[in-house]
């Protein structure tokens, strides 16, 4: 198991930001790919964003380029998720995740993931 613990959620009025962050255990942290999902009420899970293990290339969803952005720190085994020009659509649970296999930063299924974190929430208002 790696665990993993999500941060920073709250509240937020549209158009506002948030800079979300995950930190695991464990000293094999800069092996893993990272990705964000997230699930809204009576939605499934989808993907956010992924930063490969060398964070030379990350990958986002189409719904959030040019808004958010995905990135790491190594050194202290955590990832982050800063979210800018926030909409009430972006109102959900945000999960962090990790996997061994490189194919988490391209493939969009949360199927690819290893561990997870609990989530923490993000609610935008209007």
């Amino acid at each position: 198991q790696v665990p993993l613990v999500e941060s920073g959620g709250g509240l937020v009025q549209a158009g506002g930001s948030l800079r979300l962050s995950c930190a695991a255990s464990g000293r094999f942290f800069s092996s893993f790919t990272m990705g964000w999902f997230r699930q809204a009420p009576g939605k499934e899970r989808e993907f956010v964003a992924a930063i490969s293990w060398s964070s030379t290339s990350t990958n986002y969803a189409d719904s959030v380029k040019g808004r958010f952005t995905i990135s790491r720190d190594d050194a202290k085994n955590t990832v982050f998720l800063q979210m800018n020009s926030l909409k009430p659509e972006d109102t959900a649970v945000y999960y962090c995740a990790a996997t061994w296999s490189p194919h988490g930063l391209k493939d969009q299924s949360r199927n690819v993931y290893d561990y997870w974190g609990q989530g923490t929430q993000v609610t935008v208002s209007s």
